[in-house]
């Protein structure tokens, strides 16, 4: 007669285990939850900002302006930056921890590479729109009338 296969404890080794779909499916759903919340964070849908992004640089610009008044500006900037570079990093984890089959040694410092350069080259791509007046900021929001990148980037020169 056919024996049933033997359940085994959480975390055994047996191949006949209850455990063995756990530590994958687990895996999976750390995976799938670091990359909707790092695409939530990334620049690569054009509704989060609004949600996510400005206020988190708002918050951060806020932060630092208690101690340093006039660095609210740059502090939100940099806020927007690393809300970015956050984001893409959170998306590369987790989709390496949902598309990657068995654990491989993971490079931290590629992926850290990988997201600061990419945010660093979208946050100059936007800060490009906005200088040659492709998009246009909130008057509100900035003092003497707009952004003055002159200020910010002074090698952009005259244009």
């Amino acid at each position: 007669m056919n024996e049933l296969p033997k359940i085994g404890k959480l975390g055994s080794t047996e191949p006949n285990s209850l455990s063995v779909g756990y530590p994958s499916l687990l895996k999976r759903l750390r995976g799938s939850f670091f990359f909707v919340v790092g695409y939530l964070l990334s620049p690569l849908s054009w509704w989060n900002d609004i949600f996510f992004n400005l206020p988190v640089a708002y918050g951060v610009g806020c932060l630092v302006s208690i101690f340093f008044p006039h660095l609210f500006l740059p502090a939100a900037i940099a806020g927007y930056w690393l809300s970015n570079v956050l984001g893409i990093l959170l998306m590369q984890m987790g989709l390496i921890d949902v598309v990657q089959g068995e654990a491989k040694e993971r490079n931290f410092k590629k992926e850290l590479l990988t997201g600061v350069a990419s945010s660093t080259v979208y946050t100059l791509f936007i800060l490009g729109l906005i200088h040659f007046h492709i998009l246009e900021t909130p008057q509100f929001a900035f003092e003497n009338g707009g952004l003055d990148l002159k200020a910010w980037l002074p090698f952009w020169g005259d244009r």
